[in-house]
């Protein structure tokens, strides 16, 4: 066996230890999931006017085990989700120099926080103009909806767990950045195509109304333009560790060529002795 194949396996050995110690916590946290859920529940069904317009209904005897299970799953993601960020940053930071290790390790509480912050505020400001889009919409057409409380979980969970990945968005681009894979001058210049894709997602995530569009697009273009600044931070950080790592790589050179100077001054010495 070659050392690239050893190295090889040696990844993947260490990427199946990381995912068992996050597969660990992920489990031990659902004990406290399992604590939550219920509370948590019970906050969704009654939080809003709309919600309390509404009954919620189980068509299958399951229905609520599968309610219970869903929300169970969703407050271990976010408890375990710290864990699986460092997880991730330890997998990587070999092929990374020692500042750089320190820099993005610095990224994990602010990668939480922001995926804290785009979960709230899907629930908070998206989910209840969604709901009160389609409860408009059904009462315009004589629509009596009659909503099953697994359907309704589901709805909401696919529409609020994204955003918490989407709000990760400055924090994937000043690690970018900061390991120079992303340059934001890069950014500004594909900066209509990025708003493009943006407001796709917003229409794909959002009820057909252009409330509903500006409401989901203008916090996604607020969020690049952020992530721009950011990158710049980080890509001034990147482009400073470069000029500071290639002065000492000129001065290492020169230092190992005075050495091999001397060295060889002190052989022709010993050769002209003897």
């Amino acid at each position: 066996m070659n050392p690239k194949e050893l190295t090889v396996i040696e990844h993947i050995e260490e990427l199946r230890n990381r995912l068992i110690v996050c597969a660990v916590i992920f489990v031990l946290s659902l004990f406290a999931g399992f604590y939550f859920a219920e509370p948590v529940i019970k906050f969704i069904q009654y939080r809003s006017q709309e919600a309390e317009q509404l009954t919620l209904n189980a068509f299958n005897v399951t229905d609520p085990l599968a309610v219970y299970l869903q929300v169970t799953f969703l407050i271990s993601l976010v408890i375990t989700s710290p864990v699986i960020l460092f997880q991730l940053w330890a997998f990587i930071t070999p092929g990374l120099h020692e500042l750089e290790r320190k820099a993005t390790l610095k990224y994990i509480p602010y990668a939480f926080f922001l995926f804290i912050t785009g979960l709230a505020f899907a629930y908070f400001i998206l989910f209840p103009s969604v709901l009160q889009f389609m409860m408009n919409l059904s009462e315009r057409l004589d629509i009596e909806q009659t909503i099953g409380i697994n359907e309704y979980f589901s709805f909401l969970f696919k529409l609020v767990v994204p955003f918490g990945f989407i709000f990760q968005l400055p924090v994937v681009t000043i690690f970018l950045a900061r390991l120079g894979i992303l340059n934001p001058a890069l950014m500004r210049k594909f900066r209509k195509y990025s708003y493009f894709v943006l407001f796709v997602i917003a229409v794909l995530l959002a009820p057909p109304d252009i409330v509903s569009y500006l409401i989901i697009s203008i916090p996604l273009f607020v969020l690049y333009e952020i992530s721009i600044i950011i990158a710049g931070v980080g890509y001034k950080k990147f482009l400073t560790a470069e000029e500071q790592r290639q002065k000492e790589e000129q001065e290492e050179n020169h230092r190992q060529q005075v050495e091999e100077l001397l060295a060889e001054q002190r052989r022709q010495m010993e050769n002209l002795s003897n």
